[in-house]
């Protein structure tokens, strides 16, 4: 493996965290939080989430909502939570956008987070994988923002119309109008900062949970949200 291009086997690095789910009981892989941590609770009692049980953060746990801090600081305290990087925390590493809230200690977590998390039979990846080409071709920029197939960034079809690889992928990034859930991709990102759901899937019992946004939320443009009951294959 190399800075910025994943070698994606069996073994670790810097950018890829492989975990074993027998180590744990119940296993939740939850979608975009972007600081609303008054949502991220919710979900979390929603959840009945125990020591035993592992939280997988599909990244972009910072932004937009009120409460980056809290966020941030809760997934990094709890030795049940792991969160890979999305693209608005690579925004933060890379200088283009700040969070003053964030303490040294925080950037430093963060910096520290992997870019892909997988285990036997799945793979959480920020933005997608580019059925087109191996994983291994991929670079940060490629598993953060990946969406469309075509040179339009929302033009169908999407990615995860036509990936069938062997790890089914869990995914955020693209605001959805309801999660994805097919037999290889499960989409979480269902806007919760713009006013809609944050939403996990329940990997143990395949099943999707959810909890509202109880305020107002940002505005979004629709052409900006996917309506996931429309299905384009190229």
């Amino acid at each position: 493996m190399t800075a910025d291009r994943f070698d994606f086997d069996d073994t670790e690095g810097a950018w890829h965290r492989r975990i074993d789910l027998d180590d744990w009981d119940d296993v939740y892989v939850v979608g975009d939080v972007h600081g609303c941590f008054d949502a991220m609770k919710r979900l979390l009692a929603t959840l009945e989430v125990t020591d035993d049980d592992l939280v997988v953060f599909v990244g972009d746990l910072v932004r937009k909502g009120p409460d980056s801090k809290a966020v941030v600081q809760t997934v990094r305290e709890a030795d049940n939570m792991l969160s890979i990087r999305g693209n608005n925390e690579e925004k933060l590493l890379r200088g283009e956008k700040e969070l003053d809230a964030l303490s040294a200690v925080d950037m430093d977590y963060i910096k520290s987070m992997p870019v892909v998390i997988s285990w036997d039979d799945g793979v959480v990846v920020h933005g997608g994988i580019d059925p087109r080409k191996p994983l291994a071709e991929h670079d940060v920029d490629d598993v953060q923002n990946t969406r469309s197939l075509t040179d339009d960034s929302y033009g169908r079809p999407f990615w995860w119309d036509e990936y069938a690889g062997d790890r089914r992928a869990f995914f955020g990034h693209t605001v959805l109008s309801s999660p994805v859930v097919r037999e290889h991709a499960i989409g979480l990102d269902t806007g919760c900062v713009y006013g809609g759901d944050l939403t996990a899937y329940d990997v143990r019992n395949d099943e999707v949970v959810a909890v509202e946004l109880d305020r107002d939320g940002l505005s979004r443009s629709d052409d900006s949200i996917v309506d996931t009951r429309e299905r384009v294959v190229a």
